[in-house]
């Protein structure tokens, strides 16, 4: 009996891991492409409003809030982008100074913490999100729920990737071996 769970536990696992692994892929792959649009947004935007300030004598009453919508956007993506990445800072003086047992305990509590903040930053983040659906811009009338929306989706695509990270690191891969 024991054989057929643990034999069933590996199947699963497997197909969970490689899902999760898929999932990841598409969600970078979203992440990337929605952090150059934004960006691109950004560097037209801000030069056009530029120019027709100092050389037209005329501002845009939209272009301010389009470049600081598009900047949350592009710092959501590609801060989920860079974490994919492995763009973020790392300290790990002290988990190379210790033995490897409490380095191994210090990565699992960092790994929980991390899954924990993200998931919360989610959950707080999809609230602003529907709490400013009836919230409009001032200036280009945009239901507020928009620009919101860049904090959610970026800790979900980060509370994602840290999840891959940390089943890898508990010594699930996608042939589904464990430790």
């Amino acid at each position: 009996m024991t054989v057929l769970v643990k034999a069933s536990l590996r199947i699963c696992g497997s197909r969970g891991m490689s899902a999760l692994q898929r999932f990841n892929q598409f969600l970078v792959t979203v992440g990337s492409w929605g952090t150059i649009l934004f960006m691109a947004v950004i560097a037209i935007v801000i030069p056009y409003e530029v120019i027709g300030r100092y050389l037209f004598q005329r501002m845009s009453i939209w272009s301010g809030e389009v470049s600081t919508y598009s900047l949350a956007w592009a710092s959501m993506l590609g801060g989920a982008v860079g974490l994919k990445k492995g763009y973020q800072v790392n300290l790990t003086s002290v988990v190379d100074s210790v033995p490897p047992a409490v380095a191994w305990g210090l990565k699992l509590v960092a790994y929980l913490f991390t899954l924990f903040f993200f998931g919360a930053m989610f959950y707080f983040g999809l609230f602003q999100t529907i709490y400013n659906a009836k919230q409009f811009s001032p200036a280009m009338e945009l239901v507020m729920s928009v620009p919101y929306a860049a904090l959610p989706t970026g800790f979900f695509i980060m509370f994602f990737l840290t999840l891959e990270e940390f089943l890898l690191f508990l010594g699930l891969n996608a042939k589904g071996e464990g430790r």
